[in-house]
């Protein structure tokens, strides 16, 4: 009975993803006939200037929302079951603001330091990986000598914080246009990754997803506490660092291409227990994934306002429909202790 509903849920949102994906290359402020959609993704002919806006930019927008919510998702999830946190996200450890570091230092490196880089979009997405990549080796390193996961958890938060810091130091001395270009990318979107840098994003993704398939069972096995893992013989040090690694790398690639999104990695997750009812990671993962996709294809597809030319902020979307699954966690969370 279990498997069968199941398997329902999981054709539910296979085909919310296709619809969603659908509807957000037909929507947008540029109006796309429905049958040059069709012929579009059938190989057939349309109109050039209809197939220049959704090869090179509604088509990789899908993609990218795809791979940004199934990281998200994915990697929250992760982060909620290592630290039995409800309220842990994927950006817990400090990722995030790592990222924003490296964006910082490039958009407003010339204002500050009289140093200028090339490269335009593409400097702000390897800053924004070499930036959370940095943070991620200085958790890493700091995991394998501490044994205790919530002091872990704090000195995390506290990495975070003093990179927030250093970023907040820039926007200080920043100039108005570079401050401007920076507030911008906070703002997240789908929009800015092109064709030429979907291979990477999926890469990386990729990477990621595989990491957390590999540790589905030890997952499992934390999810009950550490000490039961140790009994059962898992080295939980290497299990929570490969996990870390898998987070960081989800995340990191989410921020550095879309900019920091918030809340679809803690709520989502949490969307995914209510749905499936289980706490077994080989069902958690992949519907998560699915699920967090979906939401962030809505979320797109909102902020894109169809019919209008006007852009909502993607985080500002995102954080609306997250906030309130939040909220209700955290009320039945104090139910349940009350």
């Amino acid at each position: 009975m279990q498997q069968r509903r199941n398997l329902i849920l999981f054709v539910f949102l296979t085909l919310s993803v296709l619809i969603l994906s659908f509807l957000s290359i037909l929507l947008g402020s540029v109006s796309v006939p429905f049958s040059d959609v069709i012929n579009y993704l059938l190989g057939g002919n349309i109109d050039s200037a209809n197939s220049s806006i959704i090869h090179f930019f509604r088509v990789p927008k899908v993609v990218s929302a795809i791979l940004a919510g199934s990281a998200l998702a994915v990697s929250g999830l992760q982060m909620q079951t290592i630290f039995r946190n409800p309220l842990a996200g994927p950006y817990v450890l400090g990722i995030s603001s790592g990222a924003s570091l490296g964006v910082a230092i490039v958009l407003m490196g010339a204002s500050v330091f009289g140093i200028s880089f090339l490269g335009g979009q593409i400097s702000v997405v390897f800053a924004a990986l070499a930036g959370s990549f940095l943070v991620l080796l200085l958790i890493l390193s700091v995991s394998l000598r501490v044994r205790d996961i919530m002091t872990l958890l704090i000195l995390g938060m506290m990495f975070g914080a003093a990179v927030s810091a250093i970023t907040s130091l820039l926007q200080y001395f920043g100039s108005e246009s570079s401050l401007k270009n920076y507030v911008i990318w906070t703002m997240g979107s789908l929009g800015g990754v092109g064709r030429e840098k979907l291979w990477l994003y999926s890469l990386l993704v990729g990477l990621g997803l595989l990491l957390s398939v590999i540790f589905v069972r030890p997952l499992n096995v934390i999810a009950v506490g550490e000490a039961y893992a140790r009994n059962l013989g898992f080295n939980v040090k290497r299990v929570r660092f490969l996990i870390f690694l898998s987070t960081s790398v989800l995340a990191g690639a989410a921020t550095a291409f879309n900019g920091p999104i918030a809340f679809v990695g803690i709520a989502v997750p949490h969307v995914a227990r209510m749905l499936f009812r289980t706490s077994n990671h080989a069902v958690l993962l992949p519907g998560s994934a699915l699920a967090g996709a979906a939401i962030l294809l809505l979320c797109d597809i909102l902020a894109q306002l169809p019919g209008s030319a006007m852009v909502l902020p993607l985080n500002s979307i995102a954080s609306l429909m997250g906030i309130p699954i939040v909220i209700y966690i955290v009320l039945k969370n104090k139910r349940i202790v009350s």
